[in-house]
C-alpha cells in the first residue's frame, strides 16, 4: 500500500516523499521469476557476479547506493535511491543524454558512471534481468512518463529540490568547510568507509586506488561526484542509522572533502568504446568529459584553493 510521508530534512529541505511500500511479497512464477531472482543477484553483487564484473571498473555493488529496505531486497528503502516506484516514470526524458531513455538505458548508463565501467549490452541476459528486477518492484503502481528527468516519482520529488537547495551553499564554501569536512568524515564516515575512503568489511569505499593502482569508487561522471547531489544523498541516507540528522552544514563539508579526492575522470567517448559490443547508444550527446577539477569549477570553485594544495587533476 501506497503511504504519502512528510519528512522534515535538518535545514530547510522539507520535501513530501510518495513512499511505494515493499518488495511484492512472492517472486513471478516461471522464467519471469527467474529473471527477477537474477536481477537481485546482480544488484547484490556486481562487481563479483559473472555477468556483470567485467563490465564495472571499480569496487561498487549497484546495491551500495540503491539500500536495502526493511525486506532486505535492493532497492527497496525508501526514501532517495528508491527503486520501488522507479519502473513507473519509463520512458523518460534525460536532460544529460537529450533523449527520452528506457529503464534499460538508466541502468546501463550507470555501469558507466557509478561504476566506473563500460556500458551493458541492452539485449544483455544481465540488462534485461536488472530492469526485470526493478520493474517487478513498482508492480501495481499507475504509470507516469517523466517528462523532468529519468526518475520514478519518489525520486523526482527529491533530487530537483535536493539539488536546487544545495548549490548555492556550496558556491560559498572555502578551504575552512574542507578541513571541517575533514574532521566530519573521520568522526562519522571513517569508521564504516575507512578513514582514506578505502571501505571497511561490505561497506564501500568512496574514492581512492587500491594497491594493485585499481579505482575503487565512482569516477567524476556519477551523479555521487556532482556536489549538490552528493549532498543531498548523504543527508537522507547517512549515516548508516542516523539518517537525516546531519545539518545542511555538515552534509556539505563532508560532500566537499570526499568529491575533492582523487577519482577516476570520466570521458564518455572511451567509456562507449567499443561501440560494437554495446550495441546503439541512445543520446543525442556523444563528448562528455569531467574531472575533479570541472566538478568544481562548475560551480566556480578552485580546487587547489579548497584543498590547500595542487594535487588534483
Amino acid at each position: 500500500m501506497k503511504k504519502i510521508l512528510s519528512i522534515a530534512v535538518v535545514g530547510t529541505l522539507s520535501i513530501s516523499l510518495l513512499y511505494a511500500g515493499s518488495a511484492p511479497k512472492k517472486y513471478p512464477k516461471g522464467e519471469v521469476g527467474k529473471m527477477v531472482k537474477l536481477g537481485e543477484d546482480i544488484a547484490l553483487h556486481t562487481n563479483t557476479h559473472p555477468l556483470t564484473k567485467d563490465y564495472v571498473g571499480n569496487k561498487l555493488k549497484c546495491a551500495n547506493c540503491h539500500l536495502k529496505g526493511e525486506d532486505g531486497k535492493p532497492g527497496t528503502a525508501g526514501s532517495i535511491s528508491s527503486w520501488l516506484d522507479t519502473a513507473t516514470g519509463f520512458p523518460a526524458w534525460s536532460k544529460r543524454e537529450k533523449s527520452v531513455q528506457t529503464l534499460q538505458d538508466r541502468s546501463n548508463n550507470c555501469f558507466m558512471r557509478s561504476m566506473n565501467g563500460k556500458r551493458l549490452p541492452v539485449d544483455s541476459k544481465a540488462s534485461i534481468a536488472i530492469a526485470v528486477y526493478i520493474t517487478w518492484l513498482s508492480e501495481g503502481k499507475p504509470i507516469k512518463m517523466s517528462r523532468k528527468g529519468p526518475w520514478g516519482p519518489t525520486n523526482a520529488a527529491i533530487w530537483p529540490k535536493g539539488i536546487k537547495h544545495f548549490k548555492p551553499l556550496f558556491k560559498k564554501v572555502t578551504h575552512a568547510n574542507y578541513l571541517n569536512g575533514k574532521r566530519l568524515y573521520g568522526q562519522k564516515c571513517a569508521p564504516c568507509h575507512g578513514i582514506n575512503g578505502q571501505g571497511v568489511g561490505t561497506f564501500p569505499p568512496l574514492w581512492g586506488k587500491n594497491a594493485k593502482g585499481e579505482w575503487l569508487s565512482y569516477n567524476t561522471g556519477a551523479g555521487m561526484s556532482k556536489l549538490p547531489k552528493g549532498a543531498t544523498w548523504i543527508q537522507l541516507k547517512m549515516p548508516s542509522g542516523q539518517e537525516r540528522t546531519l545539518s545542511d552544514a555538515e552534509a556539505v563539508d563532508i560532500t566537499l572533502y570526499v568529491n575533492a579526492q582523487e577519482r577516476a575522470d570520466f570521458d564518455l567517448q572511451k567509456a562507449l568504446s567499443p561501440s560494437s559490443k554495446i550495441g546503439i547508444y541512445n543520446s543525442n550527446v556523444l563528448k562528455e568529459k569531467h574531472s575533479v577539477r570541472s566538478n568544481f569549477k562548475v560551480l566556480g570553485l578552485d580546487i587547489d584553493k579548497i584543498r590547500g594544495d595542487h594535487k588534483i587533476k
